[in-house]
């Protein structure tokens, strides 16, 4: 009945024959670019002395810093969460045009900040868009993709965040570099804090003297990320919306010219005609059993109760929580504390000097953005849950390595050079592991395991939920790692272990299983009637459907 199981191929040579879908797939994760090229641009923005010159309070108080950082998460959490029913409302390809202008004005309003106020305003103005695009990019993706390389094109909204990362790295260290006639204030300096007002930014520059380097290092990589920002939302407009969603809103003949683009397939081919009627009684099916489990309800009653029924309904419910303790671990094993606050960590090691971490960091990039690749391959092939226990292992130990370094030596690393080189060895092998597994995978998981129904509410639920860690550990971790210092990775190193034993126990295979197979994946007892049901409105528009054509057919006989 699945299209899809008529393919023999498996795995990218579908992609092959098929190069539209991948190029739909890898511009849509544009969004996911703007999410990792902003989430690490931050990283060494905050340690460049312009930076501090113009905001001392944010360059040096460890509290202060992680509220700066964590500004664009929080926002991206209320971003992400509201956006289920927007997506819905107004379409995929139209709420990523809205994220994109938000955006923007986000992204111009921090590269042009003169104090604090109008800085975190552009961060949380972003942060909302950021947040709306992690939510729908996915669910695009895996509502236009066909089962067998779904999980591999969602991946590369995983590979599209670290190139962005990649790219914000190596551009926070170039423009490192720009120089000018930034100054220290001409204010004497008495140990203070950032708090006090004979607070200097700069204690190796005399009082009043020039550091060489220009507010357009920071303020250029702020601005930078408006152009693929552009790019998207003009692009996208080329691009088709969600069959699922055309269908959704009983826009049937955009929903089969979507579908037909998507496959390349004439609107009347066999398997064309099979997916697009088994996507459409799936739908009148999901519409049944919303009007029988809440009649009477429309508009926003209807979108509260169908978030209600996603903790009330234990099928529903069972879903949610695996959805939401993959992002979970995904944050709390220490990807974005590695990622935001990098050149302090290879600091804590003993690479000495801004310009040096800043090195350390921009090769950190390119360990994340290639040990991504893996994963295309991967999890279609060998599936989902072989490379989450991998990888949950290997950043358990790598993590516990670097833990036992930090605390053997301490400050005392800078003289044993051997020691902090194998340290941060480690922080590169718990990268690899990190970005195959969790990940990629904790993008993909959430994007395919709902009812069509409730798909964007619950994703939108997922997603807010890395959004709330994420904002939790850009946070606290500064102050971890000024306080307990080596203890921040065990911490970290522990949340690994528990991410091993809740996947070995918890979550299912996905792998090559089609949207509308979940329930049997999941174990509703439902799922075997539904399917049955499925198969008889299927074949009911089947008939309907070859009639239809048949007259047509006709048409010009009777004519004569």
């Amino acid at each position: 009945m699945n299209p899809a199981a008529d393919h023999t191929h498996g795995g990218f040579a579908l992609i092959t024959q098929n190069p539209y879908l991948l190029g739909v797939a890898s511009f849509s994760t544009l969004g996911g670019l703007l999410f990792g090229y902003d989430q690490g641009v931050v990283s060494g923005v905050i340690t460049m002395q312009s930076f501090g010159a113009r905001f001392p309070r944010v360059y040096s108080d460890s509290g202060f810093k992680g509220w700066f950082v964590s500004t664009l998460l929080l926002a991206a959490w209320f971003g992400s969460l509201i956006n289920g029913p927007i997506v819905d409302r107004l379409g995929r390809k139209l709420s990523i045009n809205i994220a994109v202008v938000i955006f923007v004005i986000g992204s111009a309003i921090q590269c042009s900040a003169v104090n604090i106020p109008m800085l975190f305003v552009g961060r949380a103005i972003a942060g909302v868009a950021i947040g709306q695009l992690t939510m729908v990019v996915p669910l695009y993706i895996s509502e236009v993709s066909i089962p067998q390389i779904r999980g591999g094109l969602v991946v590369l909204q995983q590979l599209s965040i670290t190139i962005g990362i990649l790219v914000s790295y190596w551009l926070d260290y170039g423009t490192n570099y720009i120089g000018g006639t930034r100054c220290a204030p001409n204010i004497p300096y008495s140990g203070g804090t950032a708090s006090s007002p004979t607070f200097d930014p700069y204690p190796d520059v005399p009082s009043g003297g020039c550091t060489g380097q220009s507010e357009a290092s920071w303020r250029l990589p702020l601005a930078i990320q408006i152009i693929p920002a552009i790019i998207l939302g003009l692009g996208i407009l080329f691009f088709p919306d969600s069959p699922r969603w055309l269908l959704m809103r009983e826009r049937d003949d955009d929903a089969l010219r979507a579908l037909s683009k998507l496959r390349r397939q004439d609107a009347q081919a066999p398997t064309l005609i099979n997916e697009y009627l088994e996507i459409k009684a799936s739908i009148m099916l999901e519409n049944s059993f919303a009007r029988d489990r809440f009649p009477g309800l429309s508009g926003l009653r209807l979108h509260i109760a169908q978030y209600i029924s996603l903790v009330t309904t234990w099928t529903r419910f069972k879903r949610l929580a695996i959805g939401c303790c993959i992002m979970f671990f995904q944050q709390f094993m220490g990807c974005n504390a590695l990622i935001y606050y990098a050149p302090t960590v290879f600091e804590q090691l003993g690479l000495d000097g801004n310009t040096i971490s800043l090195l350390a960091t921009g090769v950190y990039g390119i360990v994340n953005c290639l040990s991504t690749v893996p994963a295309l391959f991967l999890i279609d092939r060998v599936g989902r849950r072989p490379l989450l226990m991998s990888g949950a292992v290997g950043t358990c130990i790598s993590l516990a390595i670097v833990g036992g370094i930090i605390g053997a030596y301490g400050s005392d690393l800078i003289h044993h050079q051997s020691a902090g080189w194998a340290g941060i060895a480690f922080i590169y092998i718990y990268d690899i592991n990190f970005s195959y597994s969790f990940a990629p995978i904790g993008w993909v998981l959430p994007s395919e395991i709902f009812n069509l129904s409730i798909r964007s509410k619950a994703i939108s639920i997922t997603t807010s939920a890395t959004w709330m860690c994420n904002f939790i550990i850009g946070l606290v971790t500064p102050d971890m790692l000024d306080t307990i210092t080596w203890g921040t990775y065990i911490f970290f190193a522990a949340f690994c272990l528990l991410a091993f034993g809740f996947t070995l126990f918890i979550i299912p295979e996905t792998r090559g299983k089609t949207l509308e197979d979940m329930d049997l994946i999941f174990g509703d007892t439902a799922a075997h009637e539904e399917k049955q049901s499925i198969v008889q409105i299927e074949a009911q528009l089947r008939g309907t459907h070859d009639h239809l054509v048949n007259q047509e057919f006709l048409k010009p006989f009777a004519q004569e």
